[in-house]
């Protein structure tokens, strides 16, 4: 990256807690920076780091009659994904980090960073980043400094977070906050590791500049952090949508659904209803993260704590997500897009243009590959989704109804069906799975255990994540019900048997139903089930044969599943529920 950040001048208009202040001085001093930053937030700052980093060379402003105040970063090819191999938990006993996690003794951890950090910043600008994660007057909201050389990360965090003087404003009045240490480093790949040190709440992340692994906010601060600061406090960090549906009698319930990748979480974040729905709304809170809060009426309240979306666009276009395609159109920050000859952003998925430059800049050459990366990013403020929902802003979050797991199963798993009970719906999360494609892994079909969608992100060990589950929920005297989906369930000659998308809607009315006994379900092996007519399927395209093989139960192969879930439960020892044991056991005997 270009060092014109490096002239930015030291910003001294914030009041800075002493706390901040001294961690700043220390790293200051093992960094050695040529000046200092404390970012304030401001419309003026953010415009000078933007105009900074055009005139560095790596910032492209794209076509402002199209794509107005729209912007291209294209980050080292080495560069392009989040780094789970060398991303650690370093908790004093391993045992805590679990078999999800690789693990690091933290003196070591520390050691192994300081060595890279020293005189890391040399010659550029320590930003100093304040944020808030959630509402700024929200009692669930939570504080963080991230300390960084990147002038991108400081635009992308402006975004994702509230970040600036007023979440200094709460850290100076005694709140607690993560501390996040960030240099890009030489971009290094052999120099590259991401650390959590969750026992001090602390992270520390060297030599990527991109998404995930640099915007420390997000998985780092908001999932794997936050995972063990809401186990020692009795809440919940998911890696969840929320999503709020309204019904043509204007009632609304607010669901959380938590889906491994590619399984259509921002799609249905941001679902359009189909016409035969008329009359239902749908709202957006949050696309990615969920904290979610036993709340004094018994009832489980979710906060969205990010302000904006990261969000992968390859495949992105009117049809498959409309409202997504809208919000991007403007004031959006695109991470290695491909560009056509009118200076456009493009992407494969897209409904118009032809790349004329691929996203490492390079005259399109399909011999080359993909002209957008697969893994290309849009940063957007949320607020510029058609259907925001006000109450994103709420400091009390909003009750949930529904609580969603879901796959991706090209058979076995029906296309929706509820659980018993809290504890029989924390099994089915723990025991969620996604089939690859060949075009992920070489081979088709192979199942990959996700439970709740957290393996890359449970800060701590799998068996006592479930535990902390099953204790929230004893919490609870009015717990939203908990349900699996599967959008995905094909015929024997591959073709998706649901149309998915916004007829997925059809599948949460019933549940809506479900919640306030409305609605009809019969008992099977693993759970509560709808019968075709329970669904709405007022002008959809599905034949009786594929509603028959979608709400299917196929016991021989749920036999099979059962003893796979057993094999991988027992991958986590002891730590293990005893409660998710009986739970497999009772749907076992029942199969």
């Amino acid at each position: 990256m270009a060092t014109a950040a490096s002239t930015t001048s030291s910003n001294s208009s914030l009041s800075h807690p002493a706390a901040v202040e001294r961690w700043v001085s220390e790293v200051a001093a093992l960094t050695r920076p040529a000046a200092i930053h404390w970012c304030d937030g401001s419309a003026a700052e953010l415009a000078h780091l933007r105009d900074l980093l055009i005139q560095g060379g790596d910032l492209k402003p794209l076509n402002p009659a199209s794509f107005p105040g729209c912007d291209l970063y294209r980050s080292s090819p080495n560069d392009v994904a989040r780094v789970e191999h060398v991303t650690f938990v370093c908790t004093t006993n391993p045992e805590d980090a679990g078999p999800n996690n690789h693990w690091m003794a933290p003196a070591e951890a520390h050691a192994k960073m300081d060595a890279l950090f020293a005189g890391a910043m040399q010659g550029r600008t320590l930003y100093v980043v304040p944020y808030c994660m959630g509402p700024l007057d929200s009692p669930y909201a939570r504080l963080g400094v991230e300390i960084t050389d990147s002038a991108y990360v400081v635009l992308n965090m402006a975004t994702m977070t509230r970040m600036g003087a007023p979440a200094l404003a709460r850290i100076g009045r005694g709140e607690s906050f993560v501390k996040g240490l960030h240099s890009t480093g030489d971009l290094s790949p052999e120099r590259r590791f991401i650390m959590h040190f969750p026992e001090e709440l602390s992270i520390k992340s060297f030599g990527s500049g991109y998404g995930g692994n640099a915007l420390l906010g997000k998985k780092c601060h908001a999932l794997r952090i936050a995972s063990w600061q809401a186990k020692g406090e009795g809440w919940l960090a998911e890696h969840m949508l929320i999503v709020g549906l309204t019904n043509p009698k204007g009632e609304t319930h607010y669901v959380a659904a938590a889906f491994p990748s590619a399984c259509g979480k921002t799609n249905l974040a941001m679902l359009i209803p189909p016409k035969a729905l008329n009359g239902w709304k749908v709202t957006t809170i949050g696309d990615d993260i969920a904290w979610l809060h036993p709340g004094p009426d018994g009832r489980l309240w979710a906060i969205n704590p990010e302000a904006g979306y990261f969000g992968v666009v390859p495949g992105t276009n009117p049809k498959s997500n409309r409202n997504a395609w809208d919000m991007i159109r403007r004031n959006t920050l695109f991470t290695n897009v491909a560009v056509t000859a009118s200076n456009e952003p493009w992407w494969e998925g897209m409904s118009e243009g032809s790349p004329a430059l691929d996203w490492q800049g390079r005259p399109y050459d399909p011999a080359n590959g993909a002209a957008a990366h697969p893994n290309a990013r849009f940063t957007v403020a949320a607020t510029q989704n058609a259907d925001y929902d006000p109450k994103a802003d709420d400091p009390r979050g909003v009750p949930l109804s529904a609580i969603l797991f879901g796959g991706r199963r090209a058979s076995l798993a029906p296309l929706v069906y509820e659980a018993e009970s809290w504890a029989h719906g924390v099994l089915i999360g723990a025991s969620v799975a996604s089939e690859t494609t060949a075009a992920a892994t070489g081979k088709v079909g192979v199942v990959r255990r996700d439970p709740m969608a957290m393996k890359p992100f449970a800060g701590y060990h799998f068996g006592d994540y479930w535990q902390h589950w099953l204790d929230v929920g004893a919490k609870l005297t009015n717990p939203p019900r908990l349900f699996h989906v599967n959008w995905f369930r094909q015929s024997a000659d591959g073709r998706y048997l649901w149309p998915g998308f916004g007829d997925n809607l059809r599948v949460l009315e019933w549940m809506l139903r479900r919640v306030t006994g409305a609605a009809p379900a019969h008992a099977t092996p693993i759970g509560y089930m709808p019968a075709a007519a329970d669904l709405n399927l007022d002008g959809v395209e599905v034949s009786d044969a594929a509603l028959g093989e979608l709400l299917a139960v196929d016991r021989a192969a749920w036999r099979q599943e059962c003893r796979d879930i057993e094999a991988f439960l027992g991958e986590y020892g002891t730590r293990v529920p005893t409660r998710l044991h009986e739970e497999l056991a009772r749907v076992s005997a029942r199969l």
